[in-house]
């Protein structure tokens, strides 16, 4: 398993972590994801740690705790030998101080977490979301308590816009508050809208990318394909889960040209959508998830090999989008805003 700083931190992490979203499955949301209990998540963590992938990636808001719960019962024992990443801000009640990103949510939010994950620090904090009505001042020295109290060693953010991320950075810079080391975004071959605004502002300021995911909502599995229904186990069935929208004609065209990489490389199609992004500038780990231990293995084996320039360049002519105003324009002008990828 190759392993890369986080950003401009001196953390090395892994290329893949593995994603917790499908612990627990409480609710109709997450009970789409999936449903591993602690025996069968104590399995996935085996193979990962076989793997070489140490990272374990979850939040206070999958299956309302129950998914952090259950990963602080599967690694009980080798805390040691695992990096825990986790998120909060996003409402765990209808209380009004039960979401966001005050001083007074995050406190009680890390030490729920901490308190679930039977541990005493957490590797990785990220902010699940952007809090517009909290000072950022105010998040930034609530995470700095935490970073000097050892709770929390590196702290990241998560669904930023490049404002956001770059206020916080200035404002960090400015008072010597914790400065977030990563970004965990949306990104894969058929959401490309990263590359825009958030990569460039990723490799001025050393910000890490934590990728999240990776095969498009399960659009990239290969099951999904021109003139076909979708497969009975897809979350895409599921109303309340259904990712961002993406044009049906898009999509196929990507997956045909994963077709083509597929059968040169001899290698899945989520292996290769996987790899694609481990080949991006700023990405430095990507959140495979698995309801299986099939599927585990399978996202395994992206790593390990590298696709050519000659089928990089095809998977890229094919997910290549018009970007918005006013990147088109920038990037007329070539002299003065190449583009970043």
């Amino acid at each position: 398993m190759e392993y890369r700083y986080l950003g401009k931190s001196g953390l090395q992490v892994p290329v893949l972590s593995f994603g917790t979203g499908t612990f627990g499955g409480r609710g109709e949301f997450f009970g789409a994801w999936g449903s591993t209990d602690v025996s069968e998540a104590k399995r996935l963590i085996d193979i990962c740690l076989d793997a070489g992938l140490t990272m374990f990636d979850s939040a206070d808001i999958y299956s309302r705790g129950l998914a952090e719960e259950i990963l602080g019962k599967a690694i009980k024992g080798r805390r040691d030998a695992v990096l825990i990443s986790t998120k909060a801000t996003s409402p765990m009640s209808d209380a009004p101080n039960d979401a966001g990103s005050s001083r007074q949510h995050l406190t009680t939010a890390i030490e729920a977490s901490l308190r679930r994950l039977q541990t005493d620090w957490i590797d990785l904090f990220q902010l699940h979301n952007f809090d517009a009505y909290t000072p950022i001042e105010e998040t930034l020295s609530t995470l700095d308590d935490f970073v000097r109290a050892g709770k929390i060693r590196y702290v990241g953010v998560s669904n930023y816009s490049g404002w956001h991320l770059m206020k916080a950075l200035a404002i960090a810079e400015r008072f010597n508050l914790p400065r977030y080391a990563a970004h965990q975004a949306l990104y894969s071959l058929i959401a490309r809208d990263f590359e825009w605004e958030l990569m460039p502002l990723a490799l001025d300021q050393g910000v890490g990318t934590v990728v999240w995911s990776p095969l498009g909502w399960g659009r990239l599995t290969g099951k999904v394909r021109r003139g076909a229904p979708l497969p009975q186990t897809s979350r895409l069935h599921a109303t309340a889960d259904d990712g961002p929208p993406v044009d049906d004609e898009y999509l196929y065209t990507v997956v045909d040209a994963l077709d083509i990489v597929a059968r040169e490389t001899g290698k899945s199609i989520p292996q290769i959508a996987i790899n694609w992004l481990l080949a991006r500038p700023t990405v430095c780990n990507v959140i495979i998830g698995a309801r299986n231990e099939e599927q585990l293995r399978a996202n395994l084996g992206a790593v390990g090999w590298t696709l050519t320039k000659e089928q990089i360049a095809v998977l890229d002519a094919a997910s290549k989008r018009t970007p918005p105003y006013p990147y088109w324009h920038q990037y007329t002008k070539t002299k003065l805003n190449p583009p970043p990828v």
